[in-house]
């Protein structure tokens, strides 16, 4: 708990300490920053100390309600926070000091922003008075992060720290989620004031958006109610809102076939027989043919973003085009629709669902079932060379699906996209928007510190993960049982898949393989690690990391030129796929 001033004056009625209800608590402004985190039900934080926030970090010493995780370099603190909210569906918590500091989260935040993440970043700053003046360790991290920010504040008074964070919490986690950084001058963590929460909430120009569109649902309902071949496209909105058990209502009771975003992996369970798994560059083919022969697309909570789209000119043409979403500015921003609601998706699907009577879309169906059964995700296991794919499929069987993993960012992100069956809401992270290398490792610090007994994977390929790698220390100073799952091609694997095929396997810069022994590596950091290199060793490997209760690292030696298919080239048509 915060700490408390005894023996102190107030009112000249006796002392903080005593319990009278006629009492003021006067707390500094560090205490004040601490007991209104632990009074937005703050858990977890993850951070970095330096100067600027040593007085912050003197009061977080005597909270009892607030753990703090010390990571190895502050990127990964907001990474974390950003995996921990992901996962929990609270407001991810990140503290660095100034300067350095804080511009280390800068990647961070930017990703939560990309990706609609709920975060508040706070950040130390140097006294008020030096502000402006170059003074050591100074960065202007409010001008920096301002257009990867929803909203950010720098304090110049020790008054405005609780309704700040109260502001800072509500507009990080209403309408469309994104990161809210608070930025806090040294001085004005010792001055002192009064605390009290019961300040009204005042927040000018921030309006969260009413849903809009009502009449428009009543003709979706109708245009449902005619279409013969519906798809509907699921998104990152849909877990944010929580919705995931109206949008399997919804599919179920209108026998609709349900294709997902890389951001909305895990909205819709994919061992479901109408689920069509990821659409877009390397989405599925039956996915990719359905929402191309489709007669009405469901937008669910999506940007329509380029990855999924290709060539907007030839996306969905046979489709009258539905879009749902929390952000007014997202509507029509990248394909153009013939209906729009604004709003809260779990309320707009609710409202859908009174409105749209049961139907059964057997013959559409049976055609995708045949496109399934033709242009299934494949790969070619008849070596003794572990593929990559492979691994993925034994994480999978081993943990039946119901892992939380994370991944890094390139050609392991996707067969993890493609291959890992996630049947949990929010068990899947990655770095969809920004596409950060990096992101992983401590996200899934992040997503175990918010599921203590889950079984936690960070699927990484041997570039990425050396994006973070030091934050080993982090999972074993603090015994965190996440498993590492290393796909060792000993290259940049998604660069060199773009090399081979564009531009005449030129592998320029992209070789990895003077690398280090991840085995020793870890072990000197003091976590169990295993080599594999035998097919046969592959799922024992597994079992034996998910059976441990401790971290483990393993590191795969897969098919070094393996590639990713189905892919669709840069800028063509999803119709048009290079199958592999």
């Amino acid at each position: 708990m915060a700490v408390e001033k005894k023996g102190m004056e107030v009112d000249g009625v006796g002392s903080v300490g005593d319990k009278l209800p006629c009492k003021k608590l006067v707390m500094n402004g560090a205490e004040l920053v601490v007991k209104a985190l632990e009074d937005e039900g703050v858990e977890v934080i993850f951070g970095f100390p330096g100067g600027a926030v040593l007085p912050l970090y003197d009061a977080l010493y005597y909270s009892e309600k607030i753990k703090h995780i010390l990571v190895r370099h502050e990127q990964c603190a907001a990474h974390a926070a950003d995996g921990y909210a992901r996962s929990s569906g609270k407001v991810g918590v990140c503290v660095a000091t100034s300067g350095p500091g804080a511009t280390n989260l800068v990647t961070g935040i930017a990703n939560a922003y990309m990706d609609s993440i709920p975060m508040v970043a706070i950040t130390g700053q140097v006294v008020v008075s030096a502000i402006g003046r170059d003074s050591f360790q100074e960065a202007d991290i409010t001008g920096i992060t301002l257009p990867i920010t929803k909203h950010n504040f720098l304090l110049n008074d020790v008054e405005q720290i609780v309704p700040t964070i109260k502001k800072a919490f509500h507009i990080a986690s209403t309408g469309r989620p994104g990161p809210v950084l608070i930025d806090l001058p040294r001085d004005i963590t010792t001055m002192e004031a009064e605390y009290r929460p019961d300040m009204e909430l005042d927040t000018p120009g921030y309006k969260i958006p009413k849903m809009q569109g009502r009449d428009a649902l009543e003709e979706i309902a109708e245009v449902l109610k005619q279409s013969e071949k519906p798809v509907i496209y699921a998104g990152g909105g849909i877990l944010r809102s929580k919705a995931q058990g109206e949008l399997l209502s919804l599919a179920e009771k209108h026998d609709i076939p349900v294709t997902t975003t890389l951001m909305g992996k895990s909205c819709f369970p994919e061992n479901h027989g109408l689920s069509l798994g990821m659409l877009g560059m390397h989405g599925t083919v039956y996915a990719n043919y359905a929402v191309s022969e489709c007669d009405l697309l469901l937008g669910i909570g999506v940007r329509f973003a380029d990855r999924v789209t290709g060539n907007i000119s030839t996306f969905a043409q046979n489709a009258r085009v539905v879009h749902m979403d929390i952000d007014p500015a997202e509507i029509g921003k990248n394909v153009p629709v013939d209906y729009e609601v604004v709003g809260d998706i779990r309320e707009i699907l609710s409202s859908l669902l009174r409105l749209a009577p049961e139907k059964k879309h057997c013959e559409w169906n049976e055609t995708i079932d045949g496109w399934k059964d033709k242009y299934p995700l494949h790969y070619d296991n008849s070596t003794d060379i572990i593929k990559p794919q492979y691994v993925i499929e034994q994480i999978c069987e081993v943990t039946e699906g119901r892992a939380y993993v994370a991944t890094e960012v390139g050609q392991h992100q996707m067969w993890a996209a493609q291959y890992y069956k996630s049947l949990m809401p929010g068990s899947f992270s990655t770095s969809g928007g920004l596409g950060t290398m990096g992101f992983g490792f401590p996200a899934s610090i992040g997503m175990q510190m918010a599921n203590p007994d889950a079984t936690v994977f960070n699927i990484a390929g041997d570039g990425s993960i050396q994006m973070n790698i030091q934050e080993l220390a982090t999972i074993a100073q603090y015994d965190l049982p996440v498993n590492i799952a290393i796909l060792n091609n000993q290259y940049l694997g998604m660069v060199r898949q773009w090399q081979e095929i564009f531009h005449g396997r030129r592998y320029s810069q992209t070789d990895m393989s003077h690398q280090p022994d991840f085995v020793k590596l870890a072990e000197a950091y003091g976590v169990e690690a295993l080599k594999v290199e035998k097919k046969e060793e592959v799922r024992p490997a597994i079992e034996k990391a998910v059976g441990s209760k401790k971290p483990f690292l393993m590191d795969f030696h897969v098919e070094r030129e393996e590639n990713v298919f189905p892919m669709v080239p840069p800028g063509g048509s999803i119709k048009k796929m290079i199958r592999g």
